[in-house]
């Protein structure tokens, strides 16, 4: 969950590293540094804070053409400019990059300290810089490739060497990692993000590769040194979709352009002949959906709760089981793996190292997996079966907006194309189409309302505590809900089924408490308005997301009840818009209390380690 970035070129490396990671800061903003080298050796500059901290500590001139960079989001040891990056060893010829946990550095510290090393950091990391400067081996490549033979973990480096002055080498292991081609100039990035500006020809390296990086060009390998061939790719994407542009924040932008990335991802995939979706990515014809008797979703984090939101969409839709489960806990349990059951993994980045790790053990085990992802030649959209890019553009904000409202819309394409080929009728297909096409302009409905909602979000910013509360399709939608405040305004928020509150939840509901209640319009209304009054007769605050026309009874007189009302669509596609008030709660509340809500404390936007 840290950046990378690196040039080597003509030009002056550190101002292009600097703009490389003020792109990645998503990725990473506990610590920043830069690592350069010119005739006069290897220059380090590193220290805890913002890349804006780094910038502004660096003297004038920090000259060389060959570089590498990094925001840290602390794992060993806390944000301390020891501990950032770049590690260097005790000469300080060695300069290195690292993103993931190497599993073996405590065993490899004692073994360095042993051999009278002194370690100037708390880091897994430092243990690389100082085995590729212990090595005796020809050439810089042979030297790295002895390191990483001692290495076990997850890996993405980038290392120079002062005695090398013209390279960079490059190894993954788990942790992304590309080369961007320029025109007599090369970069390194761990995120697209940090190269738009000045590349879109990109190559992505493989797990168990390395590469050697010049001016001139780059040759991949593996580990052995044995060549392997990996082409780079023109990627189609523009630049300017990584800019803030007017907004004042990410997260805005990427709120607002919901209803824009809404219609991308259904773009030529609802087929109106036969009431059902095209998406010839998943790799299944008729008679393979047909066999289908379970699917089973993956993610972590708001993938997770979307991924609930979809195992409920496919088992009302297509009748055969479905459900959802923390990709971070799937694999510990030694899971069974069914070979009826389709699984699902889900993740904004396509990297997230947790639900990766899920679909390899899904994959050894013989199962099939296929993937929801954004992000195109990702790890995960490598390693399915088969999938459904979600096509919502480049997201940089941690708290995922568009990314999620596409991951939702990707499940009902899936859902309907499941159902359609078993019991599904094309009525209920044409139904559905008619209200995915709605949904775009429904969301945008709901976008126009952020001014309106800012007093509401504030009131709720007061609370130390709330509740999110729903039932069935209701309840993965209240957990979302949760997700985004604590995330981006620290409050302590927690999700329950509206069912449950009687078993335990009733007895911390008081005026100091607000609930967030989801009410939509369906079988469940009565109920729902049920435990309204039962919130309310303890003095509880409430906001109710519901719909125009549910009855609230007399709890809607109360002044400390608030209603928010949303477009209603079918009732299977009602919980994305019910999701969309939520969002711009949680964003009003951060600002209010004047969070950064793009980098959320402690987090970071592609969770890369375990």
């Amino acid at each position: 969950m840290c950046g990378i970035v690196g040039y080597v070129g003509s030009q002056q490396a550190a101002p292009l590293l600097l703009e490389g990671l003020t792109r990645l800061e998503h990725r990473g903003y506990d610590s920043a540094g830069i690592g350069v080298l010119s005739g006069s050796g290897l220059k380090v500059a590193k220290r805890a804070g913002r890349v804006r901290d780094l910038a502004a500590s660096l003297p004038a001139r920090f000259p060389g053409r060959v570089g590498i960079g990094h925001t840290r989001w602390a794992t060993h040891g806390p944000p301390t400019d020891a501990n950032a990056h770049p590690q260097v060893d005790a000469a300080g010829r060695v300069a290195v990059v690292h993103n993931g946990i190497i599993d073996n550095a405590a065993a490899l510290r004692r073994r360095l300290s042993d051999e009278g090393v002194p370690l100037a950091s708390d880091t897994d990391t430092e243990v690389i810089a100082h085995l590729v400067a212990r090595s005796v081996a020809a050439t810089l490549e042979e030297r790295v490739a002895a390191a990483l033979a001692l290495v076990e973990g997850t890996y993405g480096l980038a290392i120079v060497h002062a005695d090398f002055p013209d390279r960079i080498v490059v190894a993954r292991n788990g942790s992304p990692l590309l080369i961007g081609v320029g025109d007599k100039e090369m970069y390194v990035a761990s995120d697209l993000a940090a190269l738009v500006r000045y590349t879109t020809t990109v190559a992505h390296l493989q797990d168990g590769e390395m590469a050697t990086v010049t001016a001139a060009g780059f040759t991949t390998y593996r580990q052995d040194l044995t060549a392997t061939v990996t082409p780079a790719e023109e990627l189609d994407i523009d630049p300017g979709a990584y800019d803030v542009g007017e907004h004042d924040s990410f997260m805005h932008k990427e709120m607002l352009e919901q209803p824009d990335s809404a219609e991308h991802v259904l773009r030529g995939r609802l087929d109106d002949r036969f009431g059902t979706a095209h998406l010839g990515g998943l790799g299944l014809d008729a008679r393979e959906t047909r066999e289908v008797r379970r699917v089973k979703v993956l993610g972590c984090g708001s993938a997770y709760y979307v991924g609930e939101m979809g195992a409920s969409l496919i088992e009302e839709l297509a009748r055969v089981p479905a459900d959802a489960e923390a990709a971070s806990e799937f694999r510990y349990r030694n899971p069974v793996i069914d070979p009826d059951t389709l699984y699902v993994a889900v993740s904004q980045s396509g990297e997230t190292a947790d639900t990766l790790l899920a679909v390899q053990e899904i994959r050894r085990k013989g199962g099939r997996v296929v993937g929801l992802v954004n992000v195109v030649g990702s790890a995960i959209a490598r390693e399915c079966d088969g999938g459904i890019y979600l096509h919502a553009g480049p997201e940089v904000a941690v708290a995922s907006t568009k990314a999620l409202t596409n991951m939702f819309l990707g499940f009902a394409l899936l859902a309907l194309q499941l159902g359609r080929v078993r019991d599904l009728s094309i009525a209920d297909g044409h139904r559905l189409i008619a209200g995915l096409r709605a949904l775009p302009a429904q969301i945008g409905e709901v976008l126009k309302r952020q001014e309106e909602l800012r007093p509401l979000a504030e009131q709720l910013a007061a609370a130390e505590s709330l509740f999110f509360v729903g039932r069935v399709r209701g309840y993965p939608v209240a957990r979302e809900g949760a997700q985004k405040f604590k995330e981006i305004s620290y409050r302590h928020a927690e999700a329950y089924p509206t069912s449950e509150l009687k078993h335990g939840p009733l007895a911390l509901v008081s005026p100091a408490v607000p609930t967030v209640a989801i009410v939509p319009d369906d079988e469940l209304v009565e109920r729902n308005v049920g435990a309204l009054h039962e919130i309310a007769a303890r003095g509880g605050p409430l906001v109710v997301v519901t719909h125009a026309g549910v009855d609230l009874g007399e709890v809607a007189e109360r002044p400390d009840v608030h209603r928010i009302d949303v477009p209603a669509s079918e009732r299977e596609l009602d919980p994305i818009l019910l999701t969309i008030p939520l969002q711009l709660l949680a964003y009003q509340a951060a600002v209010h209390l004047g969070h950064d809500v793009d980098k959320p404390r402690n987090l970071a936007k592609s969770v890369t380690v375990e």
